[in-house]
């Protein structure tokens, strides 16, 4: 406020005058001092009077001095020791003045500033703060007060004491270890800390209302000083401290008591638990201002002198800490101190570090989950005319006292169910809905415009593809053109390039059939770009592959020639071989979608070929590459997949996709989409899909019989001369061998 800078200004000033004033006295007393010393006479070389005064005197006790041998003992111990004393030897015994007299008026002014020690400012100069100030009758009197003033000088004897103590710490030699053993000591201690840990986190989780004072403890190692195992430590820390909180906080949000509530005595079992969710969110705070400052500290390239990480290292725990929070937003969204939470981790969303904007990604793509509702259908209810209450006039001149009664003891009922409903109205709901809409494409379309190479971009293609058809016609044209920009840029992946194309005609399917655009660089992108999938990590963009060839050509199918529909057919037959079995089920599906919807589309089931050039598979352009002069081929290819599903599509379209028929599919293949079939037999658990039957064993052949018959013979015959042995009969070699041999 202007307050506040006034009194900043007259401190300001305050201590200029002070300094200033200071210095004008200094040299007033230098001026004076010379000026002293110049007019002064010179003391003449003759000894003073009470110098001459004094030596006689001395002289006088001298003569009159006893002999040493004629003092008694105690006389002469005694001046032995008041000898031993400094102010005895030091003292003018021939003045009559006490000890501690003062300086002589005569003293030189010259001398007297030669004795002032040279020193600076030995007392810290006050200060005044300047306070608001007291309006009365007589006007504006100000308010000051003199600011506190710490002990400089017991701080000063504290670090010399530790400085000291250091110094005698440090004269012995410390060990010489080596780098083995140093490494052996830093794994030993690093065992120690996890033990440490492990020790606390399952004690709180075993027993949260009663070991909740343990998460100080937890938490007090997130300032771990021992340099050789901090960064590791307090990492882990933080990690265990999220996974405990994630477990033991509640399913609602902690309020704190009141005065009346404190003051109201409760049972036993009521007080523990109010006790314990204190303890929760005073140490859920702490835990998360500790995040926040870390945080914070990395980002101001700010380290404390006490700290023992270097800035390298504290950007690996700022990272952590935004993990964190980021987990502690998705596990505990109804939690205390969510809305801070969500105020700390946005502005991070566009951060220059890979790793910390990749965490961001997953709050942008939150966006995705809201269902706006922009357009409302008129229904029943909002086509029946609204329940109008009777006005008083109305009551008086058709109904009688009685009735008058109970109509106004119905209408008060009728009014309070209304307020229990508590539905909000379709007016309020739609203006709702439409301000939220407008915060998510502003925020898009800042990204789009500022940040075209940041990590969120991915995730803002992603959800104008979901929500094309809601953006207003005005920004259309510009939208399209940025679009483009960016496929042409070849800056974008192959699924963010998907993603764009998605966009594009998620527009031009809508409100954009009234605009006059021509997409066919979309088209002519999307062919190029399928030869970019695969059966590796690729294969789960089919998907998104399978959305647009949907928009594109499905609810497109009067602006697409049958040139462009051939030339997608065989690329897309094509790519069914390189892919899984559940993408190829859904460009099948798709495939048999282009047979019923474009006329003469079963030219390439036919061998012949349907007009001049040669088929050029390598070629991106769909209208150039001569498609109608090639064949199906990969169909037959397919008919012998090991996936039954694919065979049977591949059998449905080599008969030309019949509806009815022998050829026809049954009723579960045919009447989903593609899409639908693409998730339906997808293979994300690693087992096959649809289940294979059990087969049921085989007869056994010749040798294994024989093998069976073998064993058999021969246990007999080792039975057999067991019970030889045990009876004491003698073994007959030769019958033996013989049988063996037979056997």
């Amino acid at each position: 406020s202007q307050i506040k800078l006034d009194n900043k200004l007259k401190n300001k000033q305050y201590k200029q005058k002070s300094a200033a004033k200071k210095y004008r006295k200094e040299q007033k007393k230098l001026r004076e001092a010379v000026r002293d010393a110049i007019s002064r006479k010179p003391f003449p070389l003759e000894e003073p009077k009470k110098k001459q005064v004094a030596r006689k005197w001395e002289e006088k006790e001298e003569e009159d001095a006893l002999p040493l041998d004629m003092m008694d003992e105690d006389d002469l111990k005694l001046m032995e020791d008041l000898a031993q004393k400094a102010s005895f030897l030091t003292r003018d015994l021939s003045s009559d003045e006490p000890v501690h007299v003062k300086k002589r008026k005569h003293e030189s002014v010259i001398e007297k500033y030669e004795k002032v020690p040279r020193r600076l400012q030995t007392e810290p100069e006050k200060e005044l703060i300047h306070l608001l100030p007291i309006k009365d009758k007589s006007g504006i009197i100000p308010q000051a007060v003199e600011k506190p003033v710490l002990d400089v000088a017991h701080d000063e004897e504290a670090d010399t004491e530790d400085t000291e103590e250091a110094e005698d710490f440090n004269e012995e030699p410390l060990p010489v270890l080596t780098p083995e053993e140093m490494a052996a000591q830093r794994r030993q201690k690093l065992q120690e800390r996890k033990m440490h840990i492990a020790a606390l986190a399952s004690a709180i989780l075993s027993e949260p209302d009663t070991n909740i004072k343990k998460l100080k403890e937890l938490r007090a190692m997130l300032m771990e000083q021992d340099p050789n195992v901090a960064v590791i430590v307090r990492k882990l820390v933080m990690v265990s401290l999220m996974e405990i909180f994630k477990d033991i906080a509640p399913s609602y949000k902690i309020r704190p008591l009141t005065e009346a509530e404190k003051a109201t005595k409760v049972k036993k079992e009521t007080q523990k638990l109010r006790e314990f969710e204190e303890g929760l969110v005073s140490q859920y705070k702490f835990y998360l201002e500790n995040l926040e400052q870390t945080i914070k500290d990395w980002k101001q390239r700010k380290l404390k002198k006490s700290n023992v990480i270097s800035l390298k290292a504290y950007k690996g725990l700022a990272e952590v800490a935004v993990k964190c929070l980021c987990e502690l937003l998705v596990a505990l969204p109804h939690f205390n101190f969510h809305n801070n939470i969500i105020v700390l981790i946005v502005p991070l969303m566009n951060d220059p570090s890979k790793m910390v904007s990749d965490f961001m990604i997953r709050v942008l793509m939150i966006f995705h989950c809201i269902y706006f509702e922009v357009e409302l259908q008129k229904d029943s209810e909002d086509i029946a005319p609204k329940k109008k209450f009777m006005t008083y006039k109305e009551k008086r001149k058709n109904l009688s006292r009685m009735q008058r009664k109970w109509k106004k003891a119905e209408e008060k009922l009728e009014r309070e169910l209304l307020e229990a409903e508590a539905s909000e109205s379709k007016e309020k709901k739609l203006k709702l809905h439409t301000e939220t809409l407008n915060i998510v494409f502003v925020t898009y379309f800042r990204i789009l415009k500022k940040a075209q190479k940041s990590p969120l971009l991915p995730a803002v293609l992603e959800g104008l593809a979901k929500f094309a058809h809601l953006i207003n016609v005005e920004f259309f044209d510009d939208l399209l053109i940025v679009l483009h920009s960016l496929i042409a840029s070849g800056d974008l992946s192959y699924r963010e390039s998907l993603h764009c194309v998605l966009s594009a005609f998620h527009i031009l399917s809508g409100q954009g059939d009234v605009l006059n655009i021509d997409p066919m660089k979309f088209y002519t992108h999307l062919y190029k770009t399928l030869f970019s999938l695969h059966a590796g990590g690729t294969n789960e963009d089919i998907g998104i592959v399978l959305q647009c060839l949907d928009v594109m050509f499905a609810k497109r199918r009067k602006q697409v020639s049958q040139q462009r529909a051939l030339a997608f057919l065989k690329r897309l037959s094509i790519l069914a071989l390189h892919v899984l079995p559940n993408s190829s089920v859904g460009i099948l599906a798709t495939n048999r979608i282009f047979m019923q919807t474009f006329p003469r589309m079963d030219l390439l089931l036919d061998n012949e070929s349907q007009g001049s050039g040669v088929y050029l598979p390598e070629l991106d352009e769909p209208e150039h590459c001569n498609a109608q002069n090639t064949a199906l081929w990969e169909l037959h290819l397919l008919q012998r997949h090991y996936h039954p599903t694919v065979q049977k599509f591949a059998s449905h379209l080599i008969a030309g996709a019949p509806t009815e028929g022998s050829g026809a599919l049954p009723l579960d293949l045919s009447q989903r989409s593609a899409t639908e079939l693409f998730e339906t037999y997808c293979m994300k658990e690693m087992t096959f899909n649809p289940p294979v039957a059990s087969v049921t064993p085989r007869r056994k052949d010749t040798f294994s019989q024989m093998d069976s018959f073998v064993d058999e013979e021969l246990n007999k015959q080792l039975q057999q001369h067991i019970n030889d042995a045990v009876a004491h009969k003698p073994l007959d070699f030769a019958k033996h061998l013989k049988e063996s041999s037979l056997a």
